[in-house]
């Protein structure tokens, strides 16, 4: 039966967790592969993102409206994770939002938890301390560099546009310089 709705992400790591073999957890990244939810897994499994919001518990008042009704959705919200992230490079970290203090992205977090779902906020929660796997089993950054054709930089294998951004969209703090440099480096 083919679905009238696009899952969240929590249901869709779900249904990852919940495949039987690898070949069918590929088969379910690649039926949701958006650049949404590429920059989610990237946040969480890219060894040179750090978010810059603390470890741990965060103290924020869950939305307790069912999935699907009164929040924000994470596929739309995640363009905001840059303002959380900043990312390693040879020449220094990049910030994804250098304006911001630490008390202000604090607080910008929050608000972004409190508006998603329970499982997305958690999806967030667990990105930020790189944990993902830890609830969804199988959920690797192997497995989704397999399925989405990512080297080891967590970009896409032989693109031609490697390093050239599409319009409005962020790439967690990363920059075409950057990409470029990275791509420009046998071995990383």
């Amino acid at each position: 039966m083919e679905e009238t709705y696009r899952p969240l992400y929590h249901e869709i790591f779900t249904k990852v967790n919940n495949a039987k073999d690898k070949p069918k957890k590929l088969a379910v990244l690649r039926k949701y592969k958006t650049s949404s939810l590429e920059m989610i897994l990237k946040s969480a499994f890219d060894p040179k993102i750090t978010w810059m919001v603390p470890e741990g518990e965060v103290p924020f008042m869950p939305n307790e409206a069912p999935d699907g009704t009164e929040h924000t959705i994470l596929e739309q919200e995640v363009r905001k994770l840059h303002n959380f992230v900043q990312r390693e490079t040879p020449s220094g970290p990049i910030v994804g939002n250098p304006d911001l203090n630490t008390m202000k992205r604090e607080m910008m977090f929050v608000q972004l938890l409190e508006g998603l779902s329970q499982g997305e906020a958690e999806v967030v929660c667990l990105a930020k301390d790189q944990v993902l796997n830890k609830k969804y089993k199988g959920l690797t950054a192997n497995l989704v560099k397999e399925a989405f054709g990512w080297d080891e930089n967590f970009v896409e294998i032989n693109n031609p546009g490697y390093g050239q951004q599409a319009p409005g969209r962020v790439d967690l703090g990363r920059t075409p310089q950057d990409m470029r440099d990275s791509r420009e480096r046998p071995g990383h």
